[in-house]
């Protein structure tokens, strides 16, 4: 997988809201042109993406705000068992620590923390913009 994109209202929130999770900018940049619409379907677009990484460096996270054409569907607030992509989960050292970080920035607990077997400590938040985002701790060794 190359990457998971996410489109937001505000850039610099999302921005800031990844990197408390421990995501690295990795760039900013402007996509226009032609070419670009070919490959999305929508003709003429301005987008402004920035590109976030994972401490491992194996996974991105692509953060878009589209300019030209606008947004036309919102599923910010849509239940976890809606259809289609939801959200994006990360592996985190200490979730009730991470929970606690993103709360203070914003974000709020859409369940509680539980526990799975003795494998892993799982919830989902509500992050920057309504975005859902699931944290999974892994236990043991």
């Amino acid at each position: 997988m190359d990457n998971v994109g996410i489109v937001v209202e505000s850039l610099d929130e999302a921005i800031s809201f990844f990197t408390e999770i421990g995501l690295k900018l990795e760039g900013r940049a402007t996509i226009e042109g032609e070419w670009a619409g070919r490959v999305t379907g929508l003709g003429a677009q301005h987008v402004e993406i920035a590109m976030m990484v994972t401490p491992d460096g194996h996974s991105r996270l692509e953060i878009s705000r589209f300019l030209t054409p606008s947004a036309i569907s919102d599923h910010r607030v849509a239940p976890v068992n809606s259809l289609g992509y939801l959200r994006v989960m990360f592996a985190v050292e200490d979730i009730d620590e991470m929970v606690s970080r993103l709360c203070r920035h914003g974000a709020q607990l859409v369940g509680e923390v539980v526990q799975y077997e003795n494998s892993y400590r799982l919830c989902y938040i509500r992050g920057a913009e309504g975005i859902l985002v699931g944290l999974a701790q892994q236990l043991g060794g």
